[in-house]
């Protein structure tokens, strides 16, 4: 890559480090995804060595494991980016891939744990519900749990003997409940907390013979640590004096917490001893960690970034872990803080100014996709070509979004106004731009992905004063037709966001579908398509883009053969720089 190719685009085909996973017995051997080639795909390395391409495919590969022993890397094998497929694996000093478990038909994957004996437990995903499996030696699966609504594997006790699931028998699949099984599918153990309280699994205990769980609880409002002896019943909350929601992992000893907190879209690390309840900080710079696992040798090795600043997989002992082939992303701005007084509370945004210039400015917001997740201080390719351009960048975490608590985070379903209710904190920062001078108010773009474009098409519609200009990607369009078409996983979740399908409560549906407001939209759009895409599937896209052009109304459509996301990187940077120039010929830019 040429130093003289724009910044934005040496930050999108600069090398990046994704789901690093070493071998529990093998902690020399791990499994990443990375671009280096041009396509997201699975590679394998051993310290000291050189990084292996494992995967070569035309959309690319995301999702890999291995096993304890460092002997195999599994890979999902789905078609075109739809998701859908089957484990293959293949042996970690490379050799032909092989199907992983014969005999399962394609599936959506809903997790997967790798044991010491041979074992494999397989969690799957199809319009008949959600299925555990398990498989010993490559030999026949054995279905030892299936269920109608939403389930995922968790993970196996140290001696293979027990699996973790969570499931939502309960029908709620927000917040859902845990399983403790024998692999011949008989129950050891239940965990449920109630209506609206979720439990999430994390694993067991690293040791043999323990059967102690960790998982986080939102007990008091938020997201917390707790450590379940499932041989004796005993529960532990771990409580610990820090203002944000945290999460945690094992130590290899078993004997402490490798704590993550997550406050004001930043991240910082922890070790907490089990015995003195000690709280150390690993003393890491302000940003977010996105991965963090600690060693056999009591260190830590963590992915970092902030919004100026590119990822690297460092180490507490003062080290870069692994430097992946290929050019560095150039830095980026830093982002600031803004804190603006919405309908249901104080709302957080983080705003990027473009170096040099002076207000107002051109602005894009930036919406997150989930709606359960949330804009953080770290490394944002995508945001940055957009400041290079000449625009501010504001993200909202709107109410609906993680790291604000539970009352933030489930204020969507509360209020039963899905969708609308995350545009009116939106909106407030908005006119906070424009009344602050940041902004100038001719000239504001509503972006997003996935969640993020469903917000922006139904802004569109029922927001038509505030906006300049619409880029909706892979939005959701139509609600009902998005509903009987994409995955079963997210089914199970539309019903228990709404309060019941389609045809239960037609009425919030349709409030909530920007198709409904379609006729309002006066300003362009942009939108963008995966047509192999299962969680925003294309039908319900083109319902809204035929809808369009009844109406009259200035759009463009992107498709690109690809799900939800493609993992081609020059596809990623053909896709951007559309956007881009879509904004600057409407707006003048």
């Amino acid at each position: 890559m040429p130093d003289t190719a724009p910044a934005w685009e040496q930050r999108l085909r600069a090398a990046y480090i994704v789901n690093p996973e070493w071998a529990d017995d093998a902690p020399d051997r791990m499994v990443f995804t990375c671009n280096a080639s041009g396509t997201y795909e699975v590679y394998a390395w051993e310290r000291g060595g050189r990084p292996r391409q494992v995967t070569d495919r035309p959309n690319g590969t995301f999702t890999a494991a291995i096993s304890p022993d460092g002997e195999w890397i599994w890979w999902f094998a789905d078609t075109d980016g739809d998701e859908f497929g089957v484990w293959m694996r293949q042996p970690f000093a490379g050799g032909p891939d092989e199907a992983a478990v014969p005999g399962l038909d394609k599936a959506y994957s809903t997790g997967l744990a790798l044991g010491r004996t041979g074992v494999a437990v397989i969690g799957r995903s199809t319009d008949e519900g959600s299925w555990v499996h398990v498989a010993r030696h490559g030999g026949e699966p054995v279905t030892i749990y299936h269920h109608r609504e939403d389930s995922y594997v968790i993970g196996l006790t140290h001696d293979d003997d027990l699996v973790a699931i969570g499931h939502s028998e309960h029908g709620d699949a927000r917040h859902k409940a845990l399983r403790v099984l024998t692999l011949a599918g008989e129950t050891v153990a239940d965990l449920w907390d109630g209506p609206g309280k979720g439990l999430a699994g994390v694993r067991f205990a690293p040791l043999p013979g323990d059967r102690r769980l960790l998982a986080l609880h939102e007990r008091h409002g938020r997201w917390e640590p707790l450590v379940w002896d499932v041989a004796t019943g005993e529960q532990t909350e771990i409580a610990l004096d820090l203002p944000g929601e945290i999460s945690a992992d094992w130590y290899p000893d078993g004997r402490a917490l490798l704590v993550r907190h997550a406050h004001q879209a930043r991240s910082e690390l922890y070790r907490y001893d089990l015995a003195t309840g000690e709280l150390e900080s690993l003393g890491l710079p302000k940003g977010t960690v996105r991965y963090a696992t600690a060693r056999p040798d009591g260190s830590v090795e963590y992915l970092w970034s902030s919004a100026e600043h590119p990822p690297a997989l460092r180490s507490t002992r003062d080290e870069v872990v692994l430097t992946p082939p290929g050019i560095t992303a150039p830095p980026s701005v830093p982002v600031e803080d803004a804190w603006v007084d919405g309908p249901g509370g104080r709302v957080h945004a983080l705003v990027a100014r473009p170096a040099g210039a002076a207000g107002p400015y051109p602005t894009v917001f930036l919406v997150h996709g989930g709606p359960e997740a949330h804009d953080t201080d770290s490394f944002a390719p995508g945001a940055a070509a957009w400041v290079d351009h000449g625009f501010a960048v504001v993200r909202v975490n709107y109410r609906g979004s993680t790291g604000y608590g539970k009352h933030w985070r489930d204020a969507l379903a509360e209020s039963g106004r899905i969708g609308l209710t995350e545009l009116e904190d939106i909106a407030a920062v908005r006119d906070w731009a424009v009344r602050s001078g940041l902004t100038d108010p001719g000239r504001i773009v509503l972006a997003g992905a996935s969640w993020g474009g469903y917000l922006t098409l139904l802004g569109l519609g029922t927001q038509p004063d505030l906006w300049s200009l619409g880029i909706a990607g892979v939005p959701v369009a139509d609600y009902v037709a998005a509903y009987e078409d994409e995955m079963e996983e997210l089914r199970a979740f539309d019903r228990t966001l709404f309060g019941g399908t389609p045809q239960e409560v037609p009425e919030r549906y349709e409030r909530s579908s920007p198709i409904t407001y379609v006729a309002n939209v006066r300003v362009p759009v942009f939108i963008s398509a995966g047509v192999n895409d299962p969680r925003c599937p294309i039908r319900q896209i083109e319902n809204y883009l035929n809808r369009l052009a009844e109406l009259g109304t200035p759009y463009e459509v992107y498709r690109y053969e690809a799900g939800h996301s493609s993992f081609v990187v020059e596809e990623r940077i053909k896709l951007l720089r559309a956007e881009i120039e879509f904004a600057r010929k409407h707006l003048g830019v």
